[in-house]
């Protein structure tokens, strides 16, 4: 085997290479599917994680999606100036911003989730079930370490 094979084979074998191989996939088959709705995979992570805890401010949010704060800040300014999350000020602190979707934004979540939860089963299909739950688990152990 040539010197350039054996890079090349090895290469294929190194998981931070195929992570990103990986998540090209991922977001690739995403935006297809998501296409007529005009989201990205952060877009829709923050509408569902606001779903999930009504009120959270933006620092929880990017805790919650595991983004930095000024990324955050740009997502939400994006969905609001889209109607789809609404920026309000806490009571207990006026200088925090807490969030919440909107009417729209409820839809909109409602319309693509299933979409988003096919695209899921669309990635996992080469495995089995047992591999799939496995394949899950090992990478919640990989990430719940960083």
């Amino acid at each position: 085997m040539t010197k350039t094979k054996k890079s090349q084979a090895q290469m294929q074998d190194m998981p931070g290479h195929l992570f990103r191989r990986l998540h090209q996939i991922a977001v690739a088959k995403f935006t297809l599917e998501t296409d007529a709705h005009k989201i990205t995979p952060v877009q829709w992570a923050s509408l569902h994680a606001t779903r999930e805890k009504p009120g959270l401010d933006q620092s929880t949010l990017a805790r919650d999606i595991a983004l930095d704060t000024s990324t955050v800040a740009g997502v939400i300014d994006r969905l609001e100036a889209r109607g789809l999350i609404e920026r309000r000020s806490s009571a207990e602190d006026r200088r925090v911003r807490i969030l919440f979707l909107t009417a729209e934004g409820e839809a909109l979540l409602a319309s693509v989730t299933p979409v988003v939860a096919d695209m899921q089963d669309w990635l996992l299909a080469p495995l089995s079930k047992e591999d799939q739950l496995h394949f899950i688990q090992s990478m919640q152990k990989l990430v719940s370490r960083a």
